[in-house]
């Protein structure tokens, strides 16, 4: 039984360190666009969100578990966001650093969009930790406390990166599609 919990628990810590960077990467990307003292704030509301979708998502998760189609509309969604991200970060980061004047977006749209994306990063990150924690709720709980501290530390250091190096960004583009692809994918393959 003890070695049981043992294996979920190092289970549970792989799995936050896997998903809860999906998370600090688009928080991160957004806030790099911003001033030191904005992109706090977006960092800030955003890891809020996160927790309280967490924690919704997590009181819920047995029902969640059983609706078809829900992954596939969070993937939609996440195929958006990362439209929104290359053309507010990337694109838009590419004519900044060529003297091209842009407007910036606005504080509100930036959480707006991490809001989006931490619904179905959230939503995914509680389903695997609850698949993998079973009935122990303790593991759930640390499961949760876990990926949210790891999600705060890697969204300051992420938008600190993006913005000293731009490929940074690519990347974070290129993990947010295939989260928005598998997701999409293991839905899709449900209901075929």
């Amino acid at each position: 039984m003890l070695t049981e919990q043992i294996f979920i628990f190092i289970q549970i810590i792989l799995l936050d360190l896997v998903l809860a960077g999906d998370n600090a990467i688009i928080i991160g990307m957004v806030a790099s666009q911003f001033p030191n003292d904005q992109r706090k704030k977006i960092i800030f509301w955003g890891i809020s969100a996160a927790i309280a979708l967490r924690i919704i998502f997590t009181l819920i998760t047995a029902y969640l578990l059983q609706i078809t189609g829900l992954r596939l509309i969070g993937g939609i969604l996440l195929l958006y966001v990362c439209y929104k991200l290359y053309v507010d970060v990337v694109k838009d980061g590419a004519k900044k650093q060529d003297g091209t004047n842009i407007e910036k977006s606005s504080l509100f749209k930036a959480i707006t969009t991490i809001i989006i994306a931490d619904v179905t990063m959230s939503l995914d990150n509680v389903l695997a930790v609850a698949g993998a924690a079973k009935d122990h709720y303790f593991l759930l709980i640390f499961g949760l406390v876990l990926s949210i501290a790891l999600m705060a530390v890697a969204a300051n250091l992420i938008s600190k990166w993006i913005k000293k190096y731009k490929w940074i960004a690519w990347l974070g583009l290129i993990a947010i599609l295939i989260v928005a692809i598998e997701l999409i994918y293991t839905d899709i393959k449900l209901l075929i």
